[in-house]
């Protein structure tokens, strides 16, 4: 049974997603403000954590990034009543797996949970586990990189972007199949997303990143990483 963490402070949302989701079978947690929730996750393992942008305390964007920095690599779907771009392209480049604007319908959001669960089950425990590249040393397992024996500060969606680069690597890989296998294909993600993540991806392990020979863009298709 998965265990679900539920950081929302609205009392009708709260019930409403927590009576959803112990139907559907799942180990159901609700804390009402972003202190707690970080804490929470801090403390305790969960499968999967639904967290509201807006929260008392503190945000679920401080939340988000936080728990990240500290080494949690737990699933994370963001809430939020705001749907500007930005705001979910902030999410998503803090380390969110996924990102549902309010109103939403409990429907939708139950699928996208067995979506992120499924995804995080099969690509992220798969075989491999520590690979060397050229002056780096990658940790999927452990969620931690090093350059030349200093650590590296990377998100979870960063070890998943590397990963699925490394399982084809030297082949050219397309926008579209980063979307399908690292997010999951959401029509609301855009391919300008990948780009973005593979920007601040090549400052991080480029040694040059304006003349990246790691990560190098095939015009036209998409991205290779070179061994």
């Amino acid at each position: 049974m998965a265990k679900i963490l539920i950081v929302e402070d609205d009392p009708k949302m709260q019930i409403g997603l927590r009576d959803n989701l112990e139907f559907e079978g799942y180990d159901v947690k609700v804390v009402n403000n972003g202190k707690t929730g970080l804490q929470e996750m801090l403390d305790n393992s969960y499968d999967l954590v639904i967290l509201d942008v807006m929260l008392p305390q503190m945000s679920g964007f401080d939340v988000l990034k936080k728990s990240r920095e500290k080494g949690i690599a737990t699933p994370i779907i963001m809430l939020t009543a705001k749907g500007e771009e930005i705001d979910k392209v902030l999410g998503l480049e803090l380390g969110a797996d996924d990102y549902v604007t309010k109103p939403f319908g409990l429907r939708e959001l139950i699928a996208r949970v067995k979506a992120v669960l499924r995804r995080n089950e099969g690509q992220v425990t798969s075989a491999i586990s520590k690979i060397k590249l050229g002056n780096l040393e990658i940790d999927f397992e452990g969620y931690c990189a090093y350059a030349d024996g200093k650590e590296l500060a990377m998100t979870p969606k960063e070890f998943d972007i590397l990963k699925f680069f490394w399982q084809h690597r030297n082949k050219a890989v397309t926008r579209d199949q980063l979307l399908t296998n690292v997010w999951g294909y959401d029509e609301s993600i855009s391919t300008r997303t990948v780009d973005n993540f593979i920007l601040k991806l090549r400052q991080k392990i480029e040694e040059d990143p304006a003349h990246p020979r790691v990560i190098i863009t095939m015009h036209g298709t998409g991205y290779k990483l070179i061994v």
